[in-house]
């Protein structure tokens, strides 16, 4: 028999999820993000799934190259462009569109021989000084691009630093420098500006194409802030079961280390899971786990492939189920307790974990 933990990936949650998007921007194109496997969920999976999305974006071309050989049509936009000159001859054999974010593809564009033109994603750092061009280069840039043979059609975009802080000032700063960049450069060229955060809490960012991303797995993308007040469904749910139920004395310790004993003789549960599979490492004494649908905590070290719970109260037998994170505990909450985001416990579910298709 295999081993029980397996994540289950909701398509029903998926849809409802990119439909909240189009409600909240209804007069925006959606670009689907599905990098590092879907946020962890399976990229072909999620991409058929959401097949009415308008667009995909991934960041890198074999992960776009796996979509189009999955049978999907869309635009996939590669959201660190290209980096090599090589890599333009796969641009054009898979229809992908890169985003443009240095002079040097600038450079491997003006050079290249081929005549087939693609869209391109010319990329604005507007405040996020990660990738990108400075907004006074914005004119120029656009200029070279739009003498290039090999390229066709130009978008604009930029990407928000703090747009999950409502109350920051940077955003609305990055939503106005870019809009008077373009202006300013005289550019009417569609345009990208929204991620989650700038879908779900800043409408003047949407513009022509929104980009949502963490929203469509169900998890919040704001600080402080439940999926449930916006009506979002967790996509995920990380199952398993009670491999082992035993009585532990009192004063006996649990785990590695050592590190946690009990204050009396009682129930300890083991569950099929752990680091190895994308489960926090650490993840801290008292972080919630649903055993049969009831809160028990997490007690002792998290192991390669285990984790053991408190069962004192809770009426458990092997092979229970075990929700480590879904519909009935969010993995906000999990990611709280382990210093994290919902993002990386998603994105770290190792390989060995079957994604399994809940209809």
């Amino acid at each position: 028999m295999s081993r029980p933990l397996r994540a289950e990936i909701k398509i029903s949650a998926l849809q409802h999820n990119l439909q909240q998007a189009r409600q909240a921007a209804p007069d925006s194109n959606v670009i689907a993000v599905i990098k590092a496997n879907a946020y962890g969920h399976g990229m072909s999976l999620v991409a058929h799934a959401l097949n009415n999305a308008d667009a995909f974006a991934v960041a890198s071309i074999e992960e776009a190259i796996n979509l189009r050989e999955s049978g999907i049509h869309q635009p996939i936009i590669l959201l660190e462009g290209f980096f090599d000159a090589d890599d333009l001859l796969l641009l054009q054999a898979y229809s992908l569109e890169p985003v443009i974010h240095s002079s040097q593809q600038i450079e491997m564009l003006e050079q290249a021989s081929f005549t087939y033109a693609f869209d391109v994603w010319l990329k604005i750092d507007t405040g996020m000084h990660r990738l990108g061009f400075a907004p006074e280069q914005t004119k120029q840039v656009y200029a070279r691009l739009k003498e290039c043979d090999a390229v066709e059609t130009i978008h604009v975009m930029t990407h928000f630093s703090s747009a999950d802080d409502q109350e920051s000032l940077s955003t609305p700063y990055q939503i106005s420098l870019f809009k008077r960049t373009l202006e300013e450069a005289g550019i009417t060229s569609t345009t990208s500006l929204a991620n989650s955060a700038g879908i779900l809490g800043f409408p003047d960012s949407h513009a022509d194409w929104v980009r949502p991303g963490i929203m469509l797995y169900g998890a919040c993308p704001f600080v402080d802030t439940d999926i449930e007040s916006l009506s979002l469904q967790p996509a995920m749910n990380l199952v398993s079961e009670l491999i082992s139920v035993r009585d532990v004395m009192r004063g006996e310790s649990v785990g590695y280390g050592g590190e946690w004993t009990c204050p009396e003789t009682m129930s300890v549960g083991v569950v099929a899971c752990g680091y190895g599979d994308g489960y926090p490492r650490h993840a801290p004494e008292g972080t919630p786990v649903l055993v049969n649908g009831q809160r028990v905590p997490l007690i002792g070290r998290v192991s390669m492939d285990m984790i053991t719970v408190d069962l004192r109260g809770c009426d458990a037998t092997v092979g229970d189920t075990v929700q480590l994170w879904g519909d009935q505990l969010p993995a906000d909450e999990i990611a709280h307790h382990a210093g994290t985001i919902a993002y990386e416990l998603f994105c770290n579910i190792a390989p060995r974990v079957p994604r399994i298709e809940i209809k």
